[in-house]
């Protein structure tokens, strides 16, 4: 599975970003999809996740509310609207597809947001 990210870049405070994630090769195969994040300095950390088909979505605390993760099958392509950014939201972000027993990730987008 390949996983290619696009969509970040630099924001305001309360400003929005869509990011999207697009997944190829065995994509029949992909259980769960998601996104995290990493802050410098930080570990990487769940933001929001959907199992297949989109009937099970999955957000941390920080972002209930703001994020929302939506998946289109059709074309293997997961895509997290972010509303009301803040600058503790600023990150690289992973996009990441679970297939047992192994996970694989994409390269990674940058958000910033700007206070």
């Amino acid at each position: 599975v390949q996983l290619v990210e696009s969509g970040g870049g630099l924001v305001q405070a309360g400003g929005s970003l869509r990011l999207s994630c697009a997944a190829s090769g065995s994509t029949s195969s992909i259980a769960v999809m998601g996104w995290y994040r990493q802050a410098p300095g930080k570990q990487r950390e769940l933001v929001a996740a959907v199992t297949s088909g989109g009937a099970t979505t999955n957000y941390a605390d920080s972002v209930k509310g703001r994020f929302t993760i939506s998946s289109d099958n059709g074309k293997n392509t997961i895509s997290l609207q972010m509303n009301s950014l803040k600058p503790e939201d600023t990150a690289v972000y992973y996009c990441k597809a679970s297939v047992w027993p192994r996970d694989y990730w994409g390269q990674g987008t940058q958000v910033t947001v700007s206070s």
